[in-house]
């Protein structure tokens, strides 16, 4: 069974920092590319970031470019969301997905469970 557990969020003051992660379990690591998005109460949902660990190709939204980092771990079968200088406007339940192929396609096959990032001011 395909499996992403997204984990890592939690409060935090404005400026400080979170590192999500997404754990796949079910597939290979390099079959797709994994992407985070998030949704913020009454929005809807934003798309925030992708990589492909096959070539390491990796994609930022404009609203969090500069201040987020994302990355894998083969190992580990894991990537990462490293957040920085985060803002209340950053306030959301994130998600993981699975993206068909590589980065930019726009087919999300698998999705795990949203973690939920509160940033006060």
């Amino acid at each position: 069974e395909v499996q992403l557990q997204a984990s890592g969020g939690g409060s935090v003051q404005t400026g400080g920092s979170l590192r999500l992660s997404c754990r796949v379990s079910g597939i290979s690591f390099d079959e797709y590319a994994i992407a985070w998005f998030r949704q913020a109460p009454g929005k809807e949902r934003e798309w925030v970031s992708c990589i492909s660990t096959r070539d390491g190709k990796t994609t930022y939204a404009d609203s969090i470019k500069g201040r987020f980092t994302i990355s894998g771990d083969a190992g580990r079968k894991t990537v990462y969301l490293q957040m920085s200088s985060l803002k209340p406007e950053d306030t959301a339940d994130y998600y993981c997905a699975t993206e068909a192929v590589t980065c930019g396609v726009g087919v999300y096959d698998y999705w795990g469970q949203g973690t939920l990032v509160t940033v006060s001011s």
